[in-house]
């Protein structure tokens, strides 16, 4: 069973920067295709960004281009993901989802298609 344990979450004011973290616990971690989603109050869980198993593609919805950014460390079995000029309309619960399919830009954003998730960690914006 592959754990995601996510970390790093917290209050931050607008333009601010916050880096939040996804610890795996698989000796497996480099087969996975990673992903991090989101889910504000009332709202249903969105796609944020996604990178592949060899870190070479990455992918993000559009709210969040040139803001965030989507990393692995094989060694640390872990996934970060680097947030900047945050805005309030980025208060959510970020979630970390992983998978041993290998996606595209065409299936990347699709929460369906991961198997593992963590328990999410809250991030808050404030204006």
């Amino acid at each position: 069973q592959v754990q995601l344990v996510e970390s790093g979450g917290g209050l931050v004011q607008a333009g601010g920067s916050l880096r939040v973290s996804c610890a795996v616990s698989t000796r497996t971690f480099p087969t996975y295709f990673m992903g991090w989603f989101r889910q504000a109050p009332g709202l249903e869980r969105e796609f944020v960004a996604a990178i592949s198993q060899s870190g070479t593609s990455t992918y993000y919805r559009d709210s969040v281009k040139g803001r965030f950014a989507i990393s692995r460390d094989s060694a640390k079995k872990s996934v970060y993901l680097q947030m900047n000029s945050l805005k309030p309309e980025d208060t959510a619960v970020y979630y970390c989802a992983a998978t041993p399919r290998i996606l595209n830009h065409d299936n990347a954003a699709d929460s369906s298609q991961y198997r593992y998730w963590g328990q999410g960690t809250p991030v808050t914006v404030s204006s």
